[in-house]
């Protein structure tokens, strides 16, 4: 059985949220695979880069159910807590 469920990465200048079909059963990896995101945003490293579905951290082995949104995690290009503090000066 099909399930549908989408694949959100997002940069600075370009967010792109894909809808896509996948068997029941799907592992996050296949699935972000399966997306096609991967050949959008080649730059995706899926070995260090955090996953989640809807905010919440989940690992690529992880089954994805019926109308999850899994997304991809940019690294932070600064530490928060170094950001409040250039705000701060």
């Amino acid at each position: 059985m099909k399930i549908k469920i989408e694949v959100a990465y997002a940069m600075p200048a370009q967010q792109k949220i894909i809808l896509c079909e996948v068997e029941e059963g799907c592992t996050i990896e296949k699935a972000i695979h399966l997306s096609g995101i991967l050949k959008i945003f080649p730059e995706i490293d899926l070995t260090k880069q955090k996953i989640g579905i809807f905010s919440q951290a989940a690992l690529l082995s992880d089954i994805v159910r019926a109308g999850e949104r899994i997304e991809i995690y940019r690294a932070l290009t600064i530490d928060p807590k170094e950001a409040r503090r250039k705000r701060g000066k």
